[in-house]
Formats: C-alpha cells, sequence, structure tokens
C-alpha cells in the first residue's frame, strides 16, 4: 500500500504578520494555522492550501483599491 506525502506547507519564507488581520502576507495563512499546521489533518491541510490564492486575490483588490484612493487624495502625482 503507498500512500501520498503529507501536504507541505504553504510557506514561502516571505513572513510578514499584519498585527491587526493575524494574517501572515508571504504565505496568507492566518497565525492559528501556521501554528496548527503539523496537527491539521491531510483533508484540512488541503483545505487551507485551496482557499490561499483567494485570499491572495483579495489581499491584492485591497491592495490596489488602497493603492488607488491614496494616488485620488494626492491628486494623482505619486505624492502625498
Amino acid at each position: 500500500m503507498t500512500s501520498a506525502a503529507p501536504i507541505a506547507s504553504p510557506c514561502r519564507k516571505l513572513c510578514q504578520l499584519h498585527p491587526i488581520e493575524r494574517v501572515c502576507h508571504g504565505c496568507f495563512r492566518t497565525i492559528d494555522e501556521i501554528s496548527k499546521w503539523t496537527k491539521f489533518s491531510d483533508a484540512e491541510r488541503a483545505k487551507i492550501v485551496a482557499d490561499l490564492p483567494a485570499r491572495r486575490a483579495a489581499h491584492a483588490e485591497k491592495e490596489a483599491r488602497l493603492r488607488a484612493a491614496r494616488e485620488a487624495a494626492s491628486g494623482g502625482n505619486g505624492f502625498g
């Protein structure tokens, strides 16, 4: 019987924890997910990994909105 290899951590070694959101902006896992990773089943890990692209996209959209708002507030000159 062969068993599949366990799902590896999605850590990208770019750890930057947001102090309010409590999410790593390197891998987009929550602090709880990071700290409990080794305790999760493969099914739990797979669900987290499957959710990461949507989290990354939501973060990129939020950053784009914030950047646009800053540019609009500064008159679009990049200063402000």
